[in-house]
């Protein structure tokens, strides 16, 4: 059964054009620092889920493309190199705390911002939109991802 998430990156570290640019538009999702969101990747996440790719901590945060998860998980090796801002010195090849997985960008879409998303009244449960809600990584219902693809981008 295919599940969706919503997956944010810093479009100055990793943007949709930045994804779809890489060979065969695939980039490693590097710097997950949050438990949880590890979580997500490692126990939940299939090859071939959906991702609404979501650009933050921007002038204007919102979906900004569609991808797929396109590879099973492994270590982010971002944890052990020590100029890496994602360097994590408690962290060892032989038992890597962060993980990581591919994911592949689809298309680019019209920006859906944060707040098109809150005045979508049949959003209102989506996790990114909870108050205190920082993750990186979020699950997104069925319903959601029809919603979001099928209509909101699309009309």
């Amino acid at each position: 059964m295919t599940a969706y998430w919503l997956m944010k990156s810093e479009p100055d570290e990793c943007s949709i054009d930045d994804a779809l640019g890489a060979p065969q538009a695939t980039v490693p999702w590097t710097g997950v620092r949050n438990y949880q969101a590890r979580n997500f990747m490692r126990d939940a996440m299939q090859v071939g889920d959906g991702v609404l790719f979501y650009h933050s901590s921007c002038p204007e945060p919102g979906i900004a493309g569609i991808a797929r998860v396109a590879s099973d998980v492994y270590p982010d090796p971002t944890q052990f190199d020590p100029k890496s801002p994602y360097f994590d010195p408690k962290s060892s090849p032989d038992k890597p705390r962060w993980l990581l997985r591919d994911v592949k960008a689809e298309k680019k879409t019209r920006l859906l911002s944060l707040a098109e998303l809150r005045d979508t009244p049949a959003l209102a449960d989506m996790v990114v939109l909870q108050r205190g809600s920082r993750l990186s990584i979020t699950p997104v219902s069925a319903e959601h991802w029809r919603l979001i693809t099928q209509e909101l981008l699309n009309g």
